[in-house]
Parts: C-alpha cells; sequence; structure tokens
C-alpha cells in the first residue's frame, strides 16, 4: 500500500539517523551544519566605542565652541576624563574617553586650529557604540543544528573561536540498474539508451555538500545487485534508480531485503514517482527511486533531501514553501496526488507546459514544482499556491502543509 507524501517524509525525519560529528578549523566548515551551541565569552563590542569619525563631547557645550588637543584611534586604551568646554577627537571603532556624552562627525563641526563650533542640536548618547548591543556574554549566538555560513565564520572570529564540531560530510553511494541503460562514456547502439541518472544524482549530491562515489553498473540479477550493495554499505546512503516497479527484472528491493534491509515504505502516492522505497540496511539508509529521470528527479528533491537535511543534524530539516501566484490558467488531468514543475520569476509561478515522466529536459528549466491533491483540476491565473524551491536551498524548522489548495 502506498503511503501518502506527508507520512513518507515523517517516515523519513523519524527514522534517519543523525551523523556523528568531527572538529574542524572553522574557515573549514562552511556549509556544514553545527553539533554545538556557541556561547559568548565576552561582550561585542566588548568596550563603548565611536561609531564613526568625529568629536567626543558633552552634549551641555552643543551650540559652543570648544577646545580640542587630543586624539583618540582605535586600538588606543584611552584613560583621560572628557571635561566641558573641551572635546576629543576620536576615530571610528575607538575606545570613548570618560565622561563622552556623544560623538558628534568631522563633517558636522567648524574647525578652527584646535578650536572646533559645535552644531545645535546633538542627542545624547548619538552615534555611540554600547558594549553588548551587538551580543551579551553568556548569550547562544549560534545554536546546534545551524548551518555555517560565511556570516556564521565572522561571528566565531569575533569572539576568538578557532575550531567547532560540525557534522561530517554525508556520504552516497550510487549504482546504476538495468542492463538497457549504458554509460555516457561508451559508445551505444541505435536501439540503446545512455543511464542519465546516476550522473544526475551523483552531481546533485555534490551541490548539497555531499561526498559521493558511483559503485558502477550492476546486472538485473539478484547476485549482481547484492554485490553491488555490499561493496556500498560503507556509504551514510545508498541511493538507486530503477527496479522498484512490477516488471520481470525488478529485482533492486528483493536484493536489499535477502541482506536484511528492512522498508518502511515501498510506494508513494505521488505522480510521477510512485515505486519509491525507503529502508536501513544495518547503518546505512537505502532511497530506491523510480527509473524515469523526471519522476525519480522530482523524488530525489523531495525525499533524498529530506534525508540528508535529517542526518546532517540541520535544525531545518524540512522543506520551506515560498508562497506565490500562479501565472496562467494551468489544466490538470486530477485524480492523484501530482508534482507540477515550473518556472518562478520571483513574482509569479508557471507550470512548464510539457513535463511526463521519462523526460530529462523539464528538470534543467524548472525552479521548483507544487503539490497538489487530486481534486485539483485547474489552477486558476493568480491563485496563491506554495513553490518548493529546487535552484537555491530553502529549507525551515517547522514542519507545514506542502500542498496547494
Amino acid at each position: 500500500m502506498a503511503v501518502s507524501i506527508s507520512q513518507a517524509l515523517d517516515i523519513i525525519y523519524e527514522n534517519t539517523p543523525v551523523l556523528n560529528f568531527e572538529i574542524l578549523p572553522i574557515e573549514n566548515t562552511l556549509g556544514r551544519i553545527l553539533r554545538e551551541d556557541c556561547v559568548a565569552t565576552f561582550d561585542l563590542p566588548r568596550f563603548d566605542n565611536s561609531a564613526m569619525d568625529g568629536y567626543a563631547i558633552k552634549c551641555i557645550d552643543a551650540g559652543t565652541t570648544v577646545t580640542c588637543s587630543e586624539i583618540i584611534y582605535a586600538g588606543d586604551d584611552p584613560k583621560m576624563i572628557l571635561e566641558e568646554k573641551s572635546a576629543i577627537k576620536i576615530m571610528t571603532g575607538a575606545p570613548l574617553p570618560g565622561g563622552c556624552e556623544a560623538v558628534v562627525p568631522v563633517e558636522d563641526v567648524t574647525q578652527d586650529d584646535t578650536q572646533i563650533t559645535l552644531p545645535q542640536n546633538i542627542k545624547m548618547y548619538a552615534n555611540l557604540r554600547r558594549a553588548g548591543e551587538d551580543i551579551k556574554s553568556g548569550t547562544v549566538y549560534l545554536h546546534e543544528g545551524d548551518k555555517i555560513t560565511a556570516y556564521s565564520i565572522a561571528l566565531l572570529a569575533s569572539q576568538g573561536i578557532t575550531h567547532i564540531r560540525v557534522t561530517r560530510p554525508v556520504k552516497i553511494a550510487v549504482f546504476g540498474t538495468g542492463n538497457e541503460l549504458h554509460p555516457h562514456f561508451d559508445k551505444i547502439e541505435a536501439h540503446q539508451l545512455y543511464n542519465s541518472n546516476t550522473p544526475m544524482f551523483l552531481a546533485r549530491a555534490k551541490e548539497l555538500g555531499c561526498e559521493v562515489v558511483y559503485i558502477g553498473s550492476c546486472d538485473d540479477t539478484i547476485d549482481s545487485l547484492e554485490s553491488s550493495i555490499q561493496s556500498a554499505l560503507y556509504a551514510d546512503i545508498i541511493l538507486t534508480s530503477g527496479g522498484v516497479s512490477m516488471g520481470d527484472k525488478d529485482f533492486t528491493k528483493d536484493a536489499f531485503k535477502n541482506m536484511g534491509a528492512t522498508f518502511y515504505f515501498e510506494k508513494v502516492d505521488i505522480k510521477p514517482g510512485k515505486p519509491t522505497a525507503f529502508g536501513i540496511l544495518k547503518n546505512t539508509v537505502i532511497v530506491n527511486l523510480p527509473g524515469n529521470p523526471l519522476a525519480s528527479m522530482v523524488n530525489y528533491e523531495i525525499f533524498v533531501r529530506a534525508v540528508i537535511r535529517k542526518m546532517s543534524g540541520s535544525n531545518a530539516c524540512y522543506h520551506g514553501l515560498v508562497k506565490t501566484i500562479i501565472k496562467h490558467e494551468f489544466a490538470t488531468k486530477g485524480g492523484k496526488n501530482t508534482v507540477l514543475l515550473g518556472t518562478f520569476n520571483g513574482q509569479s509561478f508557471a507550470p512548464l507546459k510539457v513535463q511526463m515522466p521519462g523526460m530529462i529536459s523539464p528538470l534543467k528549466k524548472a525552479d521548483g514544482f507544487i503539490l497538489i491533491h487530486p481534486d485539483i483540476t485547474t489552477l486558476h491565473a493568480s491563485q496563491t499556491v506554495n513553490m518548493i524551491p529546487i535552484k537555491w536551498d530553502f529549507c525551515s524548522n517547522k514542519k507545514v502543509d506542502l500542498f496547494t489548495h
């Protein structure tokens, strides 16, 4: 019996193990998932400082002429105390002198040697940065499960952190099945086909930050399949396509089961891509996708990406949605839970006119897809839809209804 798309995702989230961590220099962690909370050991900024180049003053001196004979640079440790009728020139980021109530920008004063005339209206505490206004000591500034970005690394460096715990890369092994398919580097006859799924799976896994290996193609026999499975068991995920339907040579799931695999679902109520299976063999997650290229890659985006996110320990492992509108009216056959690929121009979603399960070209054209219920036969122009992006990573820490109603 086929499970629903939502049920399949729930099963994946519940049964996919989280990988162990490794400790790396922060410069080498871009794109990884953090496996510890990072707590500030000191305020940021560490001290009160100037927000711009200007003059440290007392507000009572606004509109008057004061004397300025000292200067504070960034990196200085000033000991002076600011008095009335005087100002101290100060550079951006420099520590404030004692008694400073505001900083007046250089361009707002009139200077004559050591005498400067201040503007009339000066707000108390203008252009001051307070210690801890960015990050307070003792607070968590990065959370376990966060994805490390360039800006995360900036935060870590600002706290003097050199190494952090992150999830190790997900290792994905792929092997092709089907005697009728040939590697793209072979010469084939007019009646034969190239295997486009395997290089597509490998490339997509690399785009998603995984380590990948191609096990090779195997024959449509139990022995050949079991041999390929055995050689791939070091991986965190084994990904196959084809051989999971009802054909005479569809032995893939049988081979996995013979070796002790447990399958949590073997069919999904989805069009295209119903023959999709998820299971575990020893410590390795198994995902069997359908052989048709478009069907397999759509299900890769829905299910395999969910496996990768959960396995990496991300606290945003759920699919994120972009709410947009349909560009023009579009008719569907209805009757099944359907995936519609389309383009997105930042304002509206346009379903691709032609998108059949065995096609390859729609995958390159699509920016994302929507899921629609069996009872929907027409999507009306300007109707609100929920798009799941393909061409950029957009995920959420909350599980939401993915369907367009």
